[in-house]
C-alpha cells in the first residue's frame, strides 16, 4: 500500500488540538472544531494509511482513513454539482456498512442534512418519513430499494446505490420498480470527483458549520407516531469528543466489531463516531447478529471494543451461564457466599472473554435498562463491561460507567459539561425525572412547536421522561419512565421495570409486560416452551398447557419479593412474542388494558 505523505502542517495531532481554545469553554481532545468534517479529516491526518472500515467476511472492502476522507470530498462535490444547497436532506436506508458512513460524511460535509431510517421500517413509515422531512434524495440498499420506490417516482433526480455510491440518473430512476432493476442499473460514481484548486476553494466555501443540522432521526416512538429529533454537528461531534479519555483509552488499530445499526444514535455516537476519532478498526458484521454469524466473527475480529444491547448479554447469560450455576447442585451451594460466588463468576467469565474474542476490554451497553441478576454476574466476573445511558434527543451519551469500575444498579457519573437535575423529585425516595441541558441537547422535534414547549421548561432543560436518582457522588441510577409509571390506588409510584425485572429473573421466561387492569395488575409472561417442554419432558401441546400453570406459580413467587402495593393480581402466558419498535423496545401501547392509559409509555 502506498504511503500518504501529509505535510506536518496538515497533520491535527491531539497535541496540537488540545492548546486550541474556545470562547463557551468547551475543551476539544481530537478535533479543531465540532463538525463532521473536522472529524474526518482530522483523523485522517493521524491515521492516513490505517484501516477504518471494513465488512466481515467481504474481501476488498477495506476503506483507509485518508480514502475515508477523499470519498467524503467527492461525495460533497458531487451533491454541490446536482444543485444541492445548505439544509437540503437526504435520506440514508440499509444496514451498516462502510459506504452508508462515507455517504454520511459526504452529506453532511456540505452543510446537507442526513435523514437516517431504520432499515427495520416498512414502506409505509419509511415514504411517511421522507414526505414529512422533505428529503430530495436518497441512498439506499438494493434490498429495501422496493419500499422508497413510490417516493423516487416523485423524486427521480437523487438516487444513489449505497452498494457502489452510483448514483442513478433521471429517467432511469423514475422507471424502476424492483429490486433486480436497481442492481442493475447503470450510474456514475460520486466518490470518484478530481479535488482540483477550484473543487478545493468550492468545498471549502460550502463547508458546514457547528450549529448547522447534520441529522434528522425519526424516532420509531412506541405509539407509532415517529418524531423527527434535530441533531447538530455539535451535538453528536461534541458528546462522541468529550468521551474519547473518560471510559477507556482506545488505541489506533484497535479493533472495533460493529453490530448494531448506523441509523441509532447510539450506535452512530458511541460505536462510530468516538472510535474514529481514535483510529480504530471498524469491522461491520454485515448480517443480523445471529449466533451462527455471531461467534466465529469475534474469534476472527478479536475485537477491543464491542457496543451493544442488553438483549445480546442476558439471551448469553440465560442460555450458557445460568444453567451452569443452577443445575449444578454443588456449585449451587457455594453460591450463598459472596467471595465463592464472585470466584465461581471470575472462572465462567474468563471462558466468557474468550467466547468474545479474548482480547475484550470495552462491552458497552445502552438503549435499555440490563438485568440485574445478568449486570451482577458480570460485576463479579470482572467483566469488562460499561453501562451507558442517554436518548436519541441527547445525541445520545448522558451519563456512563468505566469497564473496571462497577456500581451494581448505577449507570455511572454524568458526562462532564451535561447538566442534571430532578424534576418533582420524591423526598423519601429521591427519584424524580431527568432534566439535561447540555451541549448535546437536539435543537428540538422538527416542524412540531407543540411537543418542543412540552418537551422543554421554561429555562431550556429538555424532559427525558425517564425516572432517575444521583447518589453523593454524582452517579445517576435509572427508576423507570415517568409515562409508564402507574399510580396504586392508595397513591403510590409503581414503576413496571422493577417488577418486570424480578419476573424476567425466573427460570424459562424470556420476558415479560405488567400492565394495569380494574385496579390491579397483569403481568404478561413469555415462557421459553422448548426449553421448558425439555425440562419437564412433555410435548410442546402438553407444555404449553403446563406453561400457564407455571405462570400462576411465577406469580406467587415474585408477589414474594414485592412491596404490597405492587403484587401482581394476575398473570397470563404471552404465547406471542412481544411487538417491538425497530429499537427493539416493547409497545406498550399495544398491551394497555385501559382505555387512554395515562401510564402508557409514549416516548
Amino acid at each position: 500500500m502506498k504511503k500518504n505523505k501529509i505535510p506536518k502542517s496538515e497533520i491535527w495531532s491531539l497535541k496540537r488540538i488540545k492548546k486550541l481554545t474556545r470562547e463557551d469553554g468547551l475543551k476539544m481532545k481530537t478535533v479543531y472544531e465540532y463538525t463532521m468534517n473536522a472529524l474526518v479529516d482530522c483523523t485522517a491526518s493521524r491515521n492516513a494509511d490505517r484501516v477504518a472500515l471494513r465488512i466481515y467476511g467481504e474481501e476488498n472492502s477495506e476503506i483507509t482513513y485518508a480514502q475515508m476522507k477523499s470519498m467524503k470530498d467527492s461525495i460533497g462535490l458531487s451533491l454541490l454539482e446536482q444543485g444541492f444547497v445548505h439544509g437540503d436532506k437526504i435520506a440514508i436506508m440499509g444496514e451498516s456498512c462502510p459506504t452508508w458512513l462515507v455517504a454520511y460524511f459526504g452529506i453532511t460535509s456540505i452543510g446537507c442534512v442526513a435523514v437516517p431510517i431504520l432499515p427495520d421500517f416498512s414502506s409505509k413509515e419509511t415514504c411517511s418519513i421522507l414526505e414529512h422531512s422533505g428529503a430530495k434524495g436518497v441512498v439506499i440498499n438494493v434490498k429495501h430499494f422496493e419500499k422508497v420506490v413510490p417516493f423516487v417516482k416523485n423524486n427521480p433526480s437523487f438516487l444513489v446505490r449505497m452498494e457502489d455510491l452510483f448514483h442513478i440518473p433521471n429517467p432511469i430512476s423514475a422507471q424502476m420498480e424492483t429490486k433486480e432493476q436497481f442492481l442493475s442499473a447503470p450510474g456514475r460514481d460520486i466518490t470518484r470527483r478530481k479535488i482540483d484548486k477550484k473543487a478545493l476553494a468550492l468545498l471549502q466555501e460550502h463547508r458546514c458549520k457547528e450549529e448547522d443540522l447534520a441529522s434528522l432521526i425519526y424516532t420509531s416512538g412506541t405509539t407509532g407516531n415517529s418524531k423527527g429529533v434535530m441533531l447538530s454537528h455539535k451535538n453528536l461531534v461534541w458528546n462522541a469528543d468529550i468521551s474519547t479519555d473518560i471510559y477507556v483509552n482506545f488505541k489506533p488499530g484497535d479493533h472495533v466489531l460493529s453490530i448494531l445499526p448506523l441509523s441509532h444514535v447510539y450506535e452512530f455516537t458511541t460505536g462510530q463516531t468516538l472510535e474514529l476519532m481514535c483510529g480504530t478498526e471498524i469491522t461491520y458484521l454485515g448480517k443480523a447478529p445471529a449466533p451462527s454469524i455471531l461467534l466465529p466473527a469475534l474469534k476472527k475480529v478479536r475485537p477491543v471494543i464491542l457496543m451493544t444491547v442488553p438483549l445480546l448479554m442476558e439471551k448469553v447469560y440465560k442460555s450458557s451461564v445460568r444453567p451452569v450455576l443452577q443445575d449444578n447442585v454443588k456449585l449451587k451451594r457455594w453460591l450463598k457466599f459472596g467471595m465463592t460466588r464472585r470466584i465461581i463468576s471470575r472462572i465462567i467469565g474468563r471462558k466468557l472473554k474468550v467466547t468474545f474474542g479474548g482480547k475484550l476490554k470495552f462491552f458497552g451497553i445502552g438503549g435499555a435498562p440490563l438485568d440485574r441478576e445478568v449486570e451482577q454476574f458480570l460485576a463479579d466476573a470482572k467483566f469488562p463491561y460499561a453501562i451507558g445511558y442517554g436518548l436519541t434527543e441527547t445525541a445520545p451519551l448522558i451519563a456512563g460507567g468505566q469497564p473496571n469500575k462497577h456500581y451494581v444498579g448505577m449507570i455511572g457519573k454524568l458526562v462532564e459539561h451535561v447538566d442534571v437535575k430532578l424534576d418533582n423529585k420524591d423526598p423519601e425516595t429521591g427519584v424524580g425525572e431527568i432534566l439535561v441541558k447540555g451541549p448535546n441537547v437536539m435543537q428540538g422535534y422538527y416542524d412540531n412547536p407543540k411537543l418542543n414547549a412540552e418537551c422543554f421548561t421554561e429555562d431550556g432543560y429538555f424532559r427525558t421522561g425517564d425516572l432517575g436518582f444521583l447518589d453523593n457522588q454524582n452517579r445517576l441510577a435509572i427508576k423507570g419512565r415517568t409515562k409508564t409509571m402507574i399510580l396504586g390506588s392508595g397513591g403510590e409510584n409503581i414503576y413496571p421495570e422493577v417488577i418486570e425485572a424480578v419476573i424476567n429473573n425466573q427460570d424459562f421466561v424470556t420476558e415479560s409486560l405488567v400492565v394495569p387492569e380494574d385496579g390491579g395488575l397483569i403481568a404478561l409472561v413469555k415462557i421459553d416452551i422448548d426449553s421448558f417442554a425439555q425440562k419437564m419432558a412433555l410435548n410442546v401441546n402438553d407444555a404449553k398447557e403446563e406453561a400457564m400453570k407455571y405462570v400462576s406459580k411465577i406469580r406467587e413467587d415474585v408477589n414474594k419479593e414485592l412491596s404490597a402495593f405492587s403484587r401482581i393480581s394476575a398473570a397470563e402466558l404471552q404465547e406471542e412474542p412481544f411487538q417491538r419498535t425497530p429499537t427493539q423496545k416493547i409497545k406498550r401501547f399495544l398491551y394497555s388494558r385501559i382505555s387512554n392509559d395515562a401510564s402508557t409509555e409514549k416516548k
